[in-house]
């Protein structure tokens, strides 16, 4: 089985939400079946079937987190030493060569990726364009909205 990266942050993210999953979730769904399935005929009550598809929804997402967790290669990024080289769990402080933007970025596994909070997945194309790279370097990344050169001003561990 092929390992999945994921930095420390992300893999205490998932190991939260299978616990809730797993300790609320469960035993919600599971009191909600049988308070459906105390008023009676099963064939026509709406309550139930709701209440088994999302009994339904709990298991496979449970699952699912078990695959990933048993999967993981939990990366701590203050643990890396890259010698300045961009690499998975590095925040990038980047400037697009073109408008002059200040962007920060760090390279993350695809379950704890937020563009919005400045994470990118490891296997998009900026973090693509970046990984290998070194402060001063320019990646070029291929953009929907076309070709966008960004330098690295600086790489960090944290």
């Amino acid at each position: 089985m092929a390992t999945i990266p994921i930095t420390k942050r992300g893999s205490e993210k998932l190991k939260a939400e299978l616990h809730n999953l797993k300790t609320v979730e469960r035993p919600a769904i599971i009191q909600a079946i049988a308070e459906a399935r105390a008023q009676g005929d099963l064939s026509e009550n709406a309550e139930y079937e709701a209440a088994k598809d999302r009994q339904g929804f709990i298991e496979g997402r449970i699952q699912e987190v078990e695959s990933k967790l048993s999967a993981a290669q939990i990366i701590d990024p203050t643990d890396v030493d890259a010698g300045g080289r961009v690499v998975f769990g590095a925040t990038v402080e980047l400037e697009d060569e073109d408008t002059g933007a200040a962007v920060t970025y760090q390279i993350v596994g695809e379950d704890e990726a937020d563009i919005k909070l400045g994470l990118v997945n490891i296997s998009s194309p900026i973090a693509r364009a970046l990984i290998g790279k070194e402060e001063g370097d320019t990646a070029v990344v291929f953009a929907p909205g076309g070709e966008r050169r960004l330098e690295i001003v600086a790489v960090k561990y944290v």
